[in-house]
């Protein structure tokens, strides 16, 4: 009678593993088809003062360019004065690209975040932009 308790149990014990087994298969499946919120910034390296910069955000969700986002808006300062910070909203292209042109005066190094919000999710990434005056070529 013993015999038979033990490969009970044994059976058992190896179909609740084996349950358990099947359910973090299926648990990671669904964690690979996420689609994932993307954002590819562009701005130049560097820029005269005075002149325009063009800024161009181009957002996907997944494999979709994104047409309808929430929210595209640039905010860029001066590098030790982000409390300076200026922000401004981009222009909707309706093809998944956002732009926007700022003029800054001042030398420096700037940073510019592409705040953007869309299908639940927000992103930032972050770029640099050099400024020289031409005496300082």
């Amino acid at each position: 009678m013993s015999k038979k308790i033990t490969t009970l149990l044994i059976f058992l014990v190896i179909t609740i593993l084996t349950a358990c087994s099947d359910d973090s298969d299926a648990k990671t499946d669904d964690l690979d088809e996420l689609e994932e919120l993307k954002v590819v910034f562009e701005a130049p390296e560097t820029a005269e003062a005075g002149e325009t910069i063009l800024l161009e955000a181009t957002v996907t969700f997944g494999d979709e360019k994104v047409i309808d986002a929430n929210e595209v808006s640039f905010e860029y300062w001066l590098d030790d004065d982000e409390d300076s910070s200026t922000e401004i909203n981009s222009t909707n292209n309706e093809d998944g690209t956002y732009t926007a042109e700022i003029v800054v005066e001042q030398e420096g190094i700037y940073s510019i975040y592409a705040h953007t919000t869309a299908e639940g999710l927000h992103t930032m990434p972050l770029k640099t932009v050099e400024v020289k005056t031409d005496s300082s070529e």
